[in-house]
């Protein structure tokens, strides 16, 4: 096995650089960086050594010796704390290289871990959850799963999805016999019930998701309806240019805040008309493109004027989209108060004083169910456990109508196999090198 290498520290000047090394020959580098050949720290305790090239002294360093198997990787790991000067980790990167050591790949350490039994899968995408978390909510999230949550919330399903078919199994090799009615009825009870309970788990993805990927929200309207001035409302800071000049905004600015521990991306539009120049058009159609990539519109109209044709043209474009529609300038003489909008949340607002701001920010929530970060139970946030969810769930399905159909033991044993194959996935049992290869190329280097 490799000894790999890596600065786990952000890039860029810090206070203090943390180089991490993993793999047999560690603790020989750390003897030949510090130049003592009998050097043996006590492991787990932190030491401070000079680091030396040749007989210069690189930096003053802490450094901490992990012996395997009681490490991250489980295997002999040494970390050096020094300071955050990128000269000094570039040098010091660049003579543990020089002395049998390779950079590590993305999440090598925590692949590394993995392999050697120290967490499963799930335990590992939950580190880089955690490490990327935009709001509370989400490091909540990421914690739990992190201290293997998921993992023990699948562990019954499996076990019961292993001792079915050990007992469909079993009657195919030694019994002559179908398994009698009642075990048969008790079997599907079984299955339907894990169907239950795998779906339940699956149904949480929604809200799963929006904690940890956010959601996209595109403030679109005719140009000077105040988009901008919400925008920066919902923002709380003047991030878009406001004047009463027709087109101020000619392209789309996005910025991100966290409603209710979702962070939420608002993006600011130029107004939707009839281009008037070429930049204009340019900027229009960068409002097309965030319309489509958006998973709500928020349309807003001038509430002091009469309904606009453009802003009819502007439904029409919507089409399907979940969409909320904020009036906006209740402060000035209304023609009239709606609300009701072709089905569509309405919400009656005044960039200008703030007026209905809370009810907008829970409209756009609304379509998404409410999360409360301390009373929410166990999500799930990837999209990959997911999917092996879904998919276990078709095959404990395809297993029911087997078994309401009377068809051979061997058919609903296959669709019980691939439902347990699916499971495993997630926790990373039955994972191809390919997929795991995938999966931690999204991990950042040092980790």
């Amino acid at each position: 096995m490799d000894t790999i290498v890596a600065v786990s520290t952000p890039p860029g000047r810090s206070a203090i650089g943390v180089v991490r090394l993993s793999g047999p020959a560690s603790l020989q580098i750390l003897r030949v960086l510090v130049q003592q050949d009998q050097f043996t720290p006590e492991p787990n305790r932190v030491t401070l050594k000079s680091l030396l090239v040749n007989e210069d002294v690189l930096d003053q360093c802490l450094v901490t010796y992990f012996q395997a198997p009681h490490s991250f990787t489980g295997e002999d790991m040494v970390e050096i704390s020094c300071h955050g000067s990128p000269v000094v980790l570039r040098q010091l990167i660049d003579l543990i290289q020089s002395l049998d050591a390779r950079l590590a790949e993305p999440g090598e350490f925590t692949l590394r871990a993995c392999r050697n039994g120290k967490m499963n899968l799930t335990q590992a995408e939950a580190l880089r959850d955690l490490i990327n978390a935009q709001t509370q909510a989400a490091a909540i999230q990421a914690t739990r799963q992190l201290s293997g949550e998921l993992a023990q919330a699948l562990q019954p399903c499996k076990q019961e999805l292993i001792r079915m078919i050990v007992i469909m199994e079993s009657a195919i090799e030694f019994v002559e016999d179908d398994l009698p009615s009642i075990q048969l009825d008790e079997l599907q009870e079984t299955i339907d019930r894990l169907t239950t309970d795998v779906s339940s788990l699956a149904e949480t993805y929604r809200a799963g998701h929006l904690l940890r990927d956010g959601l996209g929200v595109a403030i679109v309207g005719r140009p000077n309806v105040g988009k901008s001035s919400l925008f920066n409302r919902l923002l709380r800071f003047e991030r878009a240019i406001v004047t009463d000049v027709a087109g101020t905004t000619r392209d789309s600015l996005t910025e991100s805040i966290s409603l209710q521990g979702i962070p939420v991306s608002f993006t600011d539009t130029a107004g939707f008309r009839e281009a008037g120049d070429k930049i204009e058009a340019i900027g229009i159609e960068r409002t097309r493109r965030a319309m489509a990539d958006a998973d709500l519109l928020m349309l807003v109209i001038d509430g002091s004027c009469s309904l606009q044709d453009e802003d009819q043209e502007i439904l029409d474009v919507v089409g399907e989209q979940p969409f909320v529609v904020a009036i906006n300038k209740t402060d000035l003489p209304q023609v009239s108060r709606v609300n009701n909008f072709n089905g569509a949340k309405v919400v009656h607002v005044s960039a200008l004083t703030d007026e209905g701001i809370p009810e907008l920010t829970a409209a756009i929530l609304e379509p998404f169910g409410s999360l409360d970060s301390a009373s929410a139970g166990l999500l799930i946030t990837d999209s990959r456990h997911h999917d092996l969810l879904t998919r276990a769930k078709s095959s404990l399905q395809a297993a029911s109508r087997s078994m309401d159909q009377r068809a051979s033991e061997e058919i609903v044993v296959a669709d019980l196999h691939n439902a347990l194959k699916f499971l495993g996935a997630i926790t990373g049992e039955t994972t191809s090198e390919q997929i795991l290869g995938e999966i931690f190329s999204t991990f950042c280097i040092g980790k």
